[in-house]
């Protein structure tokens, strides 16, 4: 973004929900303080960061951050006639954040920095046989899963919207989420998705043999 020194970003903490350089991410803004948050960037950048929580909310206690999210700028809205919105985010960049900002706001603000991520540049490919490994292992998953997915349009997809289409909705936990999020590079992600995919799936088949025993 060509940002080095640190900024102010307002923050939509969201447990499971990834945002990467160049994706998508569709959002149905329904509580005041996240449409207030959507009104406010909307009248001025358009930006808004998306960052996970570390804990779940609890009445009157913000959840501790992650200190890694994406800021992506909303790339298409709409405004509901009661106040609510759906709003597509398209990424930007990853950043850290370096503090939290006291506010008096409805929505949180930070402020981070994005010196960690050179997240302009398209990556490089995937080396065909991690390309493989990744494909062979989501059919894996899915299968155990009993998803229903259209493979031959997954083959089509490039490495990085693959990689981190993978990664948005997989249903790993938020700890896992936040490694892929962290990931250096694509072929890091990928990786750690192949990492994931098994360990889950193993634990879905021990899971099942015990229910059965």
């Amino acid at each position: 973004m060509g940002e080095r020194t640190a900024v102010r970003l307002s923050i939509f903490p969201l447990g499971g929900a990834l945002l990467f350089p160049r994706a998508m991410l569709p959002l149905h803004i329904f509580e005041p303080r996240y449409r207030a948050l959507v009104t406010d960037a909307l009248a001025r950048d358009r930006r808004i960061a998306m960052i996970q929580p570390r804990e779940a909310e609890r009445e009157g206690h913000l959840p501790a951050l992650y200190e890694v999210g994406c800021v992506g700028r909303i790339a298409h809205v709409e405004a509901l006639d009661d106040g609510r919105f759906n709003i597509v985010l398209e990424g930007i960049s990853r950043f850290r954040m370096t503090a939290e900002l006291d506010r008096p706001t409805l929505f949180r603000q930070i402020e981070a920095r994005f010196d960690d991520y050179d997240d302009e540049a398209e990556p490089e490919p995937l080396e065909l046989m991690i390309r493989a490994a990744l494909e062979q292992e989501s059919k894996r998953f899915a299968d155990v899963r009993g998803y229903v997915v259209d493979w031959d349009a997954v083959s089509r997809l490039d490495d990085e919207s693959l990689v981190n289409g993978i990664a948005q909705i997989a249903p790993f936990d938020v700890a896992a989420k936040q490694a892929l999020l962290e990931a250096p590079t694509i072929a890091d992600r990928a990786d750690l998705i192949i990492q994931f995919m098994q360990f889950f799936r193993l634990r879905d088949d021990d899971d099942d043999r015990a229910t059965f025993q």
